[in-house]
């Protein structure tokens, strides 16, 4: 199928729109009483989804090199521009459990994954849902990936200038800012050069996969789980409400939550009866939930949790819209 370069740009558009209010908007960070500040987060989350979905589609990689370049991602966010994986003193989650290597570890354990599943994966899923036409193909031209790149790069620029505010006085030592680098170098090299290439999908055959309200149900235990075992909600100051050493068992859950969850993923849609109903059911499902946690866990106020049920509502109507288009 033909498409026109503004279609293109026009998805491309649509996915930085998208992605900082699939992050934090619907997680209730910030409440909508300071939707503004996604302003201020733009460009460094909506150009850097739009430009991990180019690099991954022009070199033909699939899924595994989205969520690898989306750690890569929140190790920018995180790492170089906020520098909370480091920060003794921003937002409290030094002292969520105890620090190793420099690291805030739950902090770190928690925002990585998130960043690589709501920032990246999950925006880039709902597009590819809403536009079929062009989920195989870049939605933009060399120029709009390159204008992407230098966007990206202001954004993270500006996210340090406010955090400078916000954390004064604190800079990551230059070890850290080096290994971060490396690593978000590894990372990306992995994900665009030896990650293999996703194979055609299979014919369906014998094994059966769940329909897709167990897939939306599914995704939700696991979405909420993973941040009710990390995040300190409920007047908790450490994870699951532990104290001491007792704080690693939340964290060893967690991450085991998340590797049996994709574990499951991959053997599902390695079968070829997964279908769009299927991956708009698994979006679906974390989303809710997600939102649903973030009622529980960030609302300051009633007005705050009111006013985010509500935006939980309105993202619920449209999901059931994107249903309606899949079938």
């Amino acid at each position: 199928m033909v498409t026109s370069p503004a279609r293109g740009r026009w998805a491309a558009l649509l996915l930085a729109g998208l992605t900082p209010v699939v992050a934090e908007l619907t997680l209730g960070n910030p409440p909508l009483r300071q939707a503004w500040l996604l302003l201020l987060w733009m460009p460094i989350y909506g150009a850097g989804t739009v430009l991990i979905r180019e690099l991954v589609r022009r070199t033909g990689r699939g899924w595994y090199a989205v969520l690898l370049l989306g750690a890569a991602y929140g190790i920018v966010e995180e790492g170089l521009a906020l520098q909370a994986l480091t920060s003794p003193t921003l937002y409290g989650v030094a002292g969520w459990a105890p620090r190793v290597l420099g690291l805030n570890s739950a902090y770190t354990e928690l925002n990585i994954p998130y960043h690589a599943v709501f920032s990246v994966a999950l925006p880039i899923l709902l597009v590819d849902l809403a536009v079929p036409a062009l989920r195989h193909r870049p939605h933009l031209g060399r120029t709009g990936l390159v204008m992407a790149g230098v966007v990206f790069v202001l954004g993270a620029l500006l996210l340090r200038w406010t955090t400078v505010f916000i954390d004064p006085g604190y800079q990551a030592p230059p070890g850290a800012l080096a290994a971060f680098a490396l690593v978000i170098a590894v990372l990306a090299l992995l994900a665009l050069r030896f990650v293999p290439r996703p194979p055609d999908p299979p014919a369906a055959g014998p094994r059966t996969i769940p329909a897709p309200p167990v897939v939306a149900f599914l995704a939700g235990v696991v979405a909420f789980g993973y941040l009710a075992l990390l995040f300190p909600f409920g007047g908790a100051r450490h994870p699951a409400f532990t104290q001491g050493g007792w704080v690693v068992v939340p964290m060893v859950a967690a991450a085991l939550l998340a590797v049996a969850a994709g574990l499951l993923l991959r053997r599902w849609t390695a079968h070829g009866g997964w279908r769009d109903r299927h991956s708009l059911a698994l979006a679906g499902g974390a989303l809710v939930a997600h939102t649903v946690f973030g009622v529980i866990a960030n609302g300051d106020t009633n007005a705050d949790r009111v006013s985010l049920a509500a935006l939980g509502v309105v993202m619920i109507g449209l999901l059931a819209l994107l249903a309606r288009r899949t079938r």
